[in-house]
């Protein structure tokens, strides 16, 4: 199974692409889990908005012709200060999940409370226990960068713990 994380932003939008093998099952282990890709789809600040979600809906057209994911994990949007940015996201998350539907990606949304809680187990936790759980998870030696993309990969790891455990 592929997954797709996405961190969606209208500026910097983060992206992981996660391989779940589950034939690698066995009384030992859950799976085997391979980090194929982490990175980020960036529009510049001069563009009108409009050309901004252009680029984004055609870059993640190309994610996921070149990918080919399974399913996609995406954080729900919240905003409590500047709702003007917020708007500007949900924007951009809007042209995401219409190229998600459009090719036929089954769609999970998270908000950051139940991602914290999947990966760590508590819904208040911090960034660096987040990193560390990622890191853990994927047996990586540090926590992807930049923040976006390593947004990204927790989003993915979060649909597959829900998949792997479902309620």
């Amino acid at each position: 199974m592929r997954i797709l994380g996405i961190d969606p932003g209208l500026a910097t939008i983060g992206f992981a692409i996660l391989d779940y093998d589950e034939s690698q099952n066995s009384s030992q282990t859950v799976g085997e889990k391979t980090l194929q890709e982490v990175g980020v789809i960036s529009t510049p600040a001069g563009l009108p908005i409009p050309q901004r979600l252009s680029e984004i809906y055609k870059d993640m057209q190309e994610l996921i012709r070149e990918y080919k994911p399974d399913v996609c994990a995406i954080e729900q949007i919240f905003f409590s200060k500047n709702v003007s940015t917020g708007i500007q996201v949900s924007q951009a998350r809007g042209v995401i999940l219409l190229a998600l539907q459009e090719a036929g990606v089954q769609i999970h949304e998270y908000n950051p409370t139940a991602m914290k809680a999947a990966l760590t187990g508590d819904g208040r936790a911090d960034k660096a226990a987040i990193q560390k759980m990622v890191m853990l998870e994927l047996n990586l030696s540090a926590p992807p960068k930049p923040d976006d993309a390593a947004d990204a990969v927790s989003l993915a790891l979060t649909l597959l713990c829900e998949l792997q455990y479902p309620q």
